[in-house]
Formats: C-alpha cells, sequence, structure tokens
C-alpha cells in the first residue's frame, strides 16, 4: 500500500465505532482475539465504510441504494495516492481539478480526492439513479457540494464527449472499468469469490453492483481501446489520462493502442494485501 495511506495498519475498532455506533452491531472477537466484521456481510461493509469515511473524512453522511458496488475505500485512496505522485512531476500552480469516469453511487473517488488533497472534482456516470444518488451524497455534506459535480452522461457511446465542456480544463482523469466481459462471466466470477471465501450461496456476498459496475460488452481490454481513442479529442483539455486495469493479461492490447496514437504512457503496480493490480496512465505531447 502507498506509504502516505493512512489505512496501512489494522483499523481501530473502537474508534470508528465511536464515529459511527451502528457499527458496533457487527464488531467481534476472532479466534485470534483481535476485533474484526464478517467482510462477507454487506450492512457490516456499508457501517464499516460509513465509519471510515466520517472518522478520517469528516464525511458524515454518506450511503448507497442496495445492491450498488460498495467500494474497498483503503484501495481508492491508494489511487488517488499515487494520482497525487504521478502530478507532483508536474509543477501545478493552480487548483487541481480531476473528472471521474463511471462516478457510481458512492462518488468515492471524488469525496477522497477532495478530502485528502482538496481537489476540485466532476463525477460522470451513465446511469441516471448512480447520479441521483452520488449527488444526494454530495449535497448531503455541506464541505463537498463546493468543490465536487456530478454529470449524468446521456450518451452511453461516450465517455469524455458531452462531459469536458469547452473552456474546461482538468489535470487527470480516473476511471475503475467495469472488468468482466458479460453477465455470465461476472457470475463465474462471483461464484469463485464465494467459494473462496468459503459461503454458500451469492446472498451472503458482500460486493454488490449493477450490470454497468461490473460488466460492459468487451471488457474492460475494449473499454480502455475505446477511451484511449476518445481522449486524443481531448488532449488540450486534461493533462493525464488513469484508469485501473485489473487483468494484467490486458495490458500488451492497451499498449498497442497508445503507441498507436503516439501517447506518452507509464503503468504504476499497486498491492492491497494479496491482491495485484496497477493503473495506467497516458498523455500526450501537446497540451
Amino acid at each position: 500500500m502507498h506509504p502516505e495511506n493512512i489505512h496501512n495498519g489494522s483499523y481501530d475498532f473502537e474508534a470508528l465505532v465511536q464515529s459511527n455506533p451502528e457499527l458496533s452491531k457487527f464488531v467481534f472477537l476472532n479466534k485470534y482475539g483481535t476485533q474484526t466484521i464478517n467482510f462477507a456481510d454487506p450492512d457490516a461493509v456499508l457501517e464499516l465504510n460509513k465509519a471510515l469515511l466520517k472518522h478520517h473524512y469528516k464525511v458524515d453522511n454518506w450511503s448507497i441504494p442496495k445492491n450498488y458496488l460498495c467500494p474497498p475505500i483503503p484501495g481508492r485512496a491508494d489511487y488517488i495516492h499515487h494520482l497525487s505522485d504521478l502530478l507532483s512531476k508536474e509543477n501545478i500552480k493552480d487548483q487541481i481539478k480531476g473528472i471521474d469516469i463511471g462516478v457510481g453511487a458512492n462518488a468515492i473517488y471524488p469525496i477522497l480526492a477532495n478530502r485528502i488533497y482538496g481537489w476540485k472534482m466532476l463525477g460522470t456516470d451513465i446511469e441516471k439513479l448512480s447520479v441521483e444518488a452520488a449527488i444526494a451524497n454530495i449535497q448531503a455534506n455541506p464541505n463537498l457540494i463546493e468543490d465536487i459535480e456530478i454529470r449524468h452522461q446521456d450518451d452511453r457511446g461516450s465517455i469524455f464527449k458531452g462531459m469536458i465542456r469547452p473552456g474546461e480544463y482538468y489535470h487527470f482523469s480516473i476511471c475503475n472499468p467495469p472488468f468482466h466481459a458479460s453477465k455470465e462471466e461476472a457470475d463465474k466470477a462471483a461464484s469463485r469469490k464465494i467459494k473462496n471465501l468459503g459461503l454458500k450461496d451469492s446472498s451472503e456476498l458482500n460486493f454488490g453492483g449493477q450490470a454497468n459496475e461490473l460488466w460492459c460488452n468487451g471488457g474492460e481490454a475494449l473499454f480502455l481501446k475505446r477511451m484511449i481513442r476518445e481522449s486524443a479529442l481531448f488532449k488540450t483539455q486534461v493533462g493525464w489520462f488513469t484508469s485501473l486495469v485489473s487483468k494484467k493479461e490486458n495490458l500488451p492490447k492497451i499498449y498497442k493502442q497508445l503507441k498507436k496514437l503516439k501517447a506518452e504512457f507509464k503503468t504504476i503496480e499497486m498491492a492491497l494485501g494479496n491482491k495485484k493490480s496497477r493503473l495506467i496512465a497516458w498523455k500526450f505531447g501537446e497540451r
């Protein structure tokens, strides 16, 4: 985990329960005598997230609709810290602004980016219900309202078009793309996770997610190919384009597309426990 990530150590459940008393009903001692929660329980994970956001980031009111993606906050914060490292080499003098593609109902990237580094953020999403929930999360916290805007992308075939307006400039874009190619593939991945966690059925699974959050036609590789191709049209309005890449085997296809468009790019490795991921960052010569 990034050295600046405040979630590097174990959770302080006593402090977290003080911030969110609802968490207390889910905390128990494991066989090692350590306080924990059942991470396969969606209600427990939701209350943990509320506690983390309130205790560490002064976000007092946050929630998500039932069956929507509940993000692991330590991993999301890691992305933000790595982005900060990337931007620190740019000698930026003005207020940093970023755009989150696929903000989701949780709006977690804009929230963390603002609360950790004070960045101004725009979040976009193709799902109207996600947009409404994200707006509700921002409006419920007065310390976020001035710095975070949410826009609905009503053209499902576009990523940046219609969202980045004439005259606007963003120092970076951020994205956690849907990584499965179909619902069937997403269901198989869910089944594997259920088995690994020793659970009996999907009703016990802790990660939710609507279709557009988990899968899209062509999966992660095709989505990123589309994003890279469209990003070239906005090379004067965005500094660094970035995205998570969950499947390492997709990197050669991504590199090929970036080289084709003569983009400068780099891959940044990330790790959260035993899980390894990476983000790809690219930019074009002329700004």
